[in-house]
């Protein structure tokens, strides 16, 4: 377990921004940084990041916390895991809690974990064969060298080697301890009738680690080196319960910040394309994999930037299919160019034959976008016959049409129109058309996909419809904010009793709430009160600050929407404008607040009551009375209280309105 001090240390080093910043794209706005949601499709960015409270909040899906809980969401961590990811990126050492376990916590390890444990072990063992064992050298290595591939590239990349002996790694995994079970659902092992040692699915393989975002080993690519076994050349992991590949791009760990800083990803094939490329010192770049790009893989590159070059072998078969991957960056709001290299000539043996100045010079000057790459194929085919001209323009048209921004698609058909010597108003036609066909489904998804989320306040185990328990929820909520905002701001009171005196934000809320014997009626805001009034034993005052790292999701949302109000979605100063900021009159909202919620508590508690008064009225004479007399008294305390309100200074700043 880590220690304390550890996690400590942790959260005390860790910046929010950096953590974040490598899956959102994020820019300044006044003293935050925006981005659009990693969570939730959206045009407008609704992602803050605070520097300052080192805290995050989406505003599309309504959630929020530190950098820690930002890793556990986007990459399914668990707490632990979490940390140790963030105490590796910054050189943080872990210190574990000495204390003894049982033996059942010390197994409680979810299926999950197990997986992620034995790839881990399977790349260790694969890496260490390479550079270890005589034939991985002679083999794997010599095979690495052989294309040019330098040893820190090797290393870089965690390439590897699987011996020739059937179950070598799969008798190493069982001799440490892995069952069987966890060996097959991993997929590195399979286990035929009549053959309960196993065999290794990858052997007499070069290894390609396939990691996540984060750098987590997910699965494996592997490919053959003997021309004369009748087996497939290439060999994938299966799906597994970590494993998705069309949820996985190969190289975007490596180059994530290189594309991030670069600003555009370099879209390639194989896996010895993007590792050629690094090794050329071009590292902004990414591979399908083989496998046909997907909507998921496009918003893993989307964190990081909306421009994408496309980069295709000069010979590929494949290009003509490539125009479906045109057609859903576009649809997904990318920027799009394409570069054919010329003919021979794959990224990776470009990226061997050339420097890199050469080479990014090449690409810059050389990709196009996609209305003449798709113009230059398809008409070369057409050739002079007009019927495959016209069906040649409808094809560009029609992925004119998957473009999202109604600007850019009126420029894209400009430049077709100049292109073809076509009017407008034709083209315009014809895009009608398409979208008439083509795009009436997916535009209603879409809408379903991108509609706002509601922000409400729903009450727990009641009913939501209910106007008194909606105001008293919502003044018990704010309180609670003011307590995590402002907790420890000294405010200067006088009254009768005790003349002049000076009490922190928290002690005056919580003396009201105790003066009410107030029973909350939102579990979390409970559980925000108790750990305050603990830290009052303590002296020590629990604010926001305290509450950020809290490890319960409802009590980190909470947290987050406090000191992430809305209005910080929006950088006023960028227009010129100053609103009043929240809490530069904390002395008198804290006042009218208390009030406010005093009042509103009592109507409810009217309302209640005149519940049980209705229920009692036929069977319990003095229940009855009692009821009648307490609604009576309640109701002159709500009298009292609307004339204080209505009277006080703190009008102002409500307006005069009790609702």
């Amino acid at each position: 377990m880590i220690s304390k001090q550890t996690i400590d240390k942790i959260f005390s080093t860790i910046r929010v921004e950096e953590i974040v910043g490598e899956y959102v794209q994020l820019k300044r706005a006044g003293s935050n940084y925006k981005g659009l949601s990693p969570f939730h499709d959206e045009k407008s960015p609704s992602f803050v990041v605070s520097p300052s409270k080192q805290i995050w909040k989406d505003f599309s899906t309504g959630k929020g916390g530190t950098a820690i809980s930002f890793l556990m969401e986007i990459e399914n961590f668990t707490y632990p895991e979490a940390l140790r990811h963030a105490a590796k990126k910054y050189g943080i050492e872990i210190e574990e809690d000495q204390r003894e376990f049982s033996e059942e916590a010390k197994n409680a390890q979810s299926e999950k974990d197990s997986l992620y444990k034995i790839h881990e072990i399977a790349n260790d063992f694969f890496q260490n064969f390479l550079w270890e064992a005589e034939e991985g050298k002679s083999i794997g290595l010599a095979y690495f060298r052989e294309r040019e591939l330098k040893d820190d590239i090797i290393r870089k990349f965690q390439l590897g080697y699987s011996p020739e002996k059937k179950n070598a790694f799969t008798a190493y995994a069982l001799d440490k301890g892995y069952n069987k079970e966890i060996l097959e659902k991993s997929g590195l092992s399979i286990f035929p009738e009549n053959t309960p040692s196993g065999v290794d699915r990858f052997r007499e393989r070069v290894i390609f680690p396939i990691h996540s975002f984060s750098g987590r080993v997910l699965g494996f690519g592997a490919r053959i080196l003997k021309n004369n076994v009748k087996t497939a050349k290439y060999l994938n992991s299966p799906e597994t319960e970590i494993y998705h590949k069309s949820n996985v791009l190969y190289g975007l760990n490596q180059g994530k910040q290189a594309i991030s800083r670069k600003n555009v990803c370099l879209l390639v094939e194989g896996y010895m394309d993007v590792i050629s490329l690094h090794m050329s010192g071009i590292e902004n770049v990414v591979a399908s994999s083989g496998t046909s790009l997907t909507t998921e893989q496009i918003k893993l590159i989307k964190r990081l930037t909306e421009n994408v070059t496309i980069l295709f072998d000069g010979d590929n078969a494949g290009i003509k299919a490539s125009f479906r991957s045109i057609d859903m960056l576009l649809t997904e709001g990318m920027n799009i160019r394409v570069l054919l290299f010329p003919e021979g000539d794959d990224p990776d043996s470009f990226a061997r034959k050339h420097p890199q100045d050469y080479v990014e010079k090449f690409i810059e000057n050389e990709a196009m976008d996609f209305i003449d790459f798709k113009a230059e194929i398809l008409l070369k085919e057409a050739g002079n016959d007009p019927i495959k001209k016209a069906e040649a323009i409808r094809n560009i048209v029609k992925s004119v049409g998957f473009v999202q921004n109604a600007l850019k698609r009126e420029v894209y058909l400009k430049e077709v129109s100049n292109k073809f010597g076509l009017s407008e108003q034709s083209l315009f036609n014809e895009l009608d058309v398409q979208k008439q066909i083509t795009q009436n489904q997916t535009q209603y998804v879409q809408q379903k996909e991108n509609a706002p989320a509601k922000m409400e306040i729903v009450p727990l185990d009641e009913d939501k419809g209910d106007p008194f328990l909606y105001d008293v929820l919502f003044m018990e909520s704010k309180l609670v904010d003011h307590m995590l905002m402002f907790g420890d701001v000294v405010l200067n009171r006088k009254d009768e009793k005790n003349g002049e005196y000076q009490i922190t934000v928290i002690e005056e809320i919580l003396h009201h709430f105790e003066e009410e014997n107030y029973e909350f009626l939102v579990k979390g805001n409970e559980i925000i009160i108790n750990q305050v009034k603990e830290g009052i034993e303590n002296d020590e005052l629990r604010s926001g600050s305290f509450f950020v790292s809290f490890m319960e999701e409802e009590i980190t949302s909470k947290v987050v929407d406090a000191l992430i109000p809305l209005d910080e979605l929006e950088n006023w100063s960028s227009r010129n404008i100053y609103p009043p900021n929240y809490g530069d009159k904390i002395a008198e909202q804290v006042e009218g607040d208390v009030l406010l919620h005093k009042y509103r508590y009592i109507d409810y508690l009217i309302k209640e009551t005149g519940r049980e008064l209705d229920e009692h009225r036929d069977n319990d004479e003095v229940k009855y009375f009692e009821l009648l007399k307490k609604i009576t008294l309640l109701k002159q305390v709500s009298m009292k209280l609307s004339d204080i309100i209505e009277y006080s200074p703190i009008k102002g700043i409500y307006g005069g309105s009790k609702k």
